[in-house]
């Protein structure tokens, strides 16, 4: 049940990193925003990035929240949920 629950959370990490890549490739396709893939990424990675841009000091038009909210998944998130199953086991 442990490896089912953090192969779990290991795509659910996977998945949304993509989804934050995406969302910043899209927002240089389409900046506007108005075709059904941004407005599906917007959704997905809002939820995780809006915290952090309150967090953040603004640097005029560069938006770093989506470098720190894949760096906060990757380095932070993922190895401490994985040393949590690995010791439950």
């Amino acid at each position: 049940m442990n490896e089912l629950a953090a192969n779990f959370i290991n795509y659910l990490i996977t998945a949304l990193t993509v989804a934050i890549f995406g969302r910043v490739l899209m927002s240089w396709v389409s900046p506007r925003g108005n075709d059904p893939i941004s407005s599906m990424l917007y959704q997905v990675t809002e939820p995780i990035l809006a915290p952090i841009r309150r967090v953040m000091p603004q640097m005029g038009m560069l938006d770093l929240a989506p470098l720190v909210a894949i760096l906060i998944l990757q380095y932070l998130v993922r190895p401490v949920v994985m040393r949590l199953f690995e010791q439950g086991a």
